[in-house]
């Protein structure tokens, strides 16, 4: 079997667990999604993923666990029942390994976890060998694009050492960081990749870094290795892609930030403020289309 083969039967597979992520599932059905034998499927599955079906399950339902308790007026056995254990007990012992804090201690008080935050075995196999990429397909038809203004807040960022993008920071500091950014309970927004303005950089640190903006008065817990800064009040240009196929992401990523580069905001009495504040990325998914933010100010009136 070629990888794309295996990349595509692990995606099947992965579907059906998210799918079904509150029911009783078991290897016979992923082996039926996959289309292989039960010992072949959960090898390539292992393989892929780095987890054994099993572990995979129970690492994302204590994550979707985590989510629910965090922001949800819920009891923990009914969380612990909607996940399918059987007792406040296992659930609670299960808990307690995975994150290292009971569930009604958590409950209590939501500290950043590192939650679970897989990714498609299909879309990781398109990304890296651009298998089903049209590289035809190199502008975008349609960008939308919006000015927003940003108040005084504060941001909790991890920093790499020398990385100018995401995959060079994920080499430098790992690509686990957006499951703990997306556990911060009171996040503004939802967890970004940034290219930071100089006087955001100490020496030796990395111009790409991610993070989560917060209130400007949080008072939460900063989690290990991380750190938190002042961010000005702003004005954010946004610019938004039209929806893609997965497929395409890369391609959709590169052509709406040459369109941002070759824009020309001075046209509606704006022009770019980069050192003002961080330009940002949200994760890309195609069903929003791909959006980016840079920090504009209004041009000075002659």
């Amino acid at each position: 079997m070629d990888r794309k083969e295996i990349a595509y039967a692990v995606d099947r597979m992965q579907k059906h667990i998210g799918e079904h992520l509150g029911e009783p599932i078991t290897l016979l059905e992923l082996a039926r999604r996959a289309g292989y034998s039960p010992y072949y499927a959960a090898r390539i599955f292992k393989e892929t993923t780095g987890k054994s079906p099993f572990e995979y399950i129970r690492a994302l339902r204590m994550t979707k666990a985590a989510l629910t308790l965090r922001d949800k007026d819920i009891r923990v056995l009914d969380v612990a029942l909607d996940f399918v254990f059987d007792s406040h007990e296992g659930f609670t012992r299960a808990f307690s390994r995975e994150f290292g804090i009971t569930p009604h201690r958590y409950k209590q008080r939501p500290v950043p976890l590192r939650l679970f935050l897989p990714y498609s075995a299909r879309d990781r196999y398109l990304f890296y060998t651009k298998g089903e990429q049209t590289m035809e397909k190199k502008e975008t038809s349609t960008i939308f694009v919006q000015v927003i203004e940003r108040p005084a807040r504060k941001l909790i960022l991890k920093r790499g050492q020398k990385a100018e993008e995401y995959f060079a920071y994920c080499e430098e500091v790992g690509c686990d960081i957006w499951g703990i950014l997306t556990s911060v309970k009171d996040a503004l927004y939802e967890p970004i990749g940034m290219w930071l303005p100089k006087k955001l950089r100490p020496a030796g640190t990395s111009e790409y870094a991610q993070g989560v903006e917060v209130p400007l008065d949080y008072a939460g817990a900063i989690p290990e290795g991380f750190e938190i800064v002042t961010l000005e009040p702003c004005k954010m240009m946004i610019f938004q892609g039209r929806p893609y196929e997965d497929a395409y992401f890369e391609t959709e990523i590169l052509a709406l930030q040459k369109a941002i580069d070759s824009y020309d905001p001075t046209l509606y009495g704006y022009q770019w403020d980069d050192e003002n504040a961080p330009r940002f990325q949200l994760a890309p998914e195609g069903y929003r289309g791909y959006i980016e933010g840079r920090p504009v100010q209004l041009t000075p009136k002659a």
